[in-house]
């Protein structure tokens, strides 16, 4: 890699926030810092695309602020809404004030009023936040166009109120785990990084950090077991996640080596659907014999 001071100063800050990193996703985190742009992770899912937002509003001590995509999410439920409820009852209350109509109206259309979502959250926010748009290929093509006006000018126009700009740029993480394809408009808007299933030495790493005190022999054939169940024709193919919940769930049983028994029990923590576990059941004597897991696993 570039020996640069701030490349540098990226990975130990990715590093003590116990994220096990690579030098491609240093140096996209690096660039998007400094070019203040937002930064495009695609992978599949479980590889970490989210926890680099996490970890970067830690290791920038400042909020996360997090806006999870959906199907038919649209710009109420992103930007603001207004609090009817309220409204309501203030008007109520305020009946027999006396007040002209335009005072009322000018009353109730108030911040005081005004329920803040994500994305008018990180734009009136006190101090750069991180911005997380997870999932953003959940969401309709029409939402994304829109989310690129926000993500181009940083204002947002409320009828009611007037048109809010941000003080401060939030530093934008997009995930996508290829639902659909996104628009050339805003890849070209984003910087781009792709995280695939991590190769076994980074994953070995990855639980042996994550998971203190878990046996080095476990540890090594649990992610040997990952690799060869990732080449398997499965509906779901398990992530780093899944490799980190079942590592935890074998320490506390105090497993110290896997076998077909332990194995079969625990498929439910690794495959989340019953075709893929009856698959890898079946295959259960072809994967062990491949990672030299009956026993003890050598050295890779």
């Amino acid at each position: 890699m570039i020996k640069n001071e701030g490349l540098q100063h990226i990975q130990q800050m990715l590093y003590e926030q116990g994220y096990i990193t690579e030098p491609s996703i240093v140096m996209s985190v690096f660039l998007a810092k400094e070019l203040r742009k937002p930064l495009l992770i695609e992978g599949p899912a479980g590889v970490g695309k989210t926890e680099i937002a996490k970890v970067m509003s830690r290791a920038l001590n400042t909020d996360l602020i997090r806006l999870q995509c959906y199907e038919g999410l649209d710009a109420t439920h992103a930007i603001y809404e207004w609090n009817y409820q309220q409204q309501l009852l203030h008007l109520k209350v305020d009946e027999h004030s006396g007040k002209t109509l335009e005072e009322k109206e000018r009353d109730i259309f108030s911040e005081r009023f005004l329920l803040k979502r994500p994305l008018l959250q990180a734009i009136t926010h006190h101090k750069a936040p991180v911005l997380l748009i997870d999932e953003i290929d959940r969401a309709d093509e029409e939402f994304e166009s829109f989310l690129l006006e926000v993500l181009s000018d940083w204002q947002i126009s409320i009828p009611e109120i007037g048109t809010i700009k941000a003080s401060h740029i939030p530093q934008v993480i997009v995930t996508s785990n290829r639902v659909r394809e996104l628009s050339q408009a805003l890849r070209r808007r984003c910087l781009y990084l792709y995280i695939s299933y991590p190769e076994f030495e980074k994953e070995l790493q990855i639980v042996r950090s994550k998971v203190p005190g878990i046996d080095d022999d476990l540890s090594r054939q649990i992610c040997a077991f990952m690799q060869e169940v990732r080449q398997m024709r499965l509906e779901k193919v398990p992530g780093i996640a899944e490799t980190l919940d079942w590592a935890m769930a074998l320490s506390a049983l105090h497993i110290d080596h896997l076998d077909k028994s332990i194995v079969e029990s625990t498929l439910g923590i690794v495959l989340k659907d019953w075709q893929d576990i009856r698959h890898a059941q079946d295959s259960l004597s072809e994967l062990f014999e491949k990672v030299g897991a009956i026993s003890k696993l050598e050295d890779l």
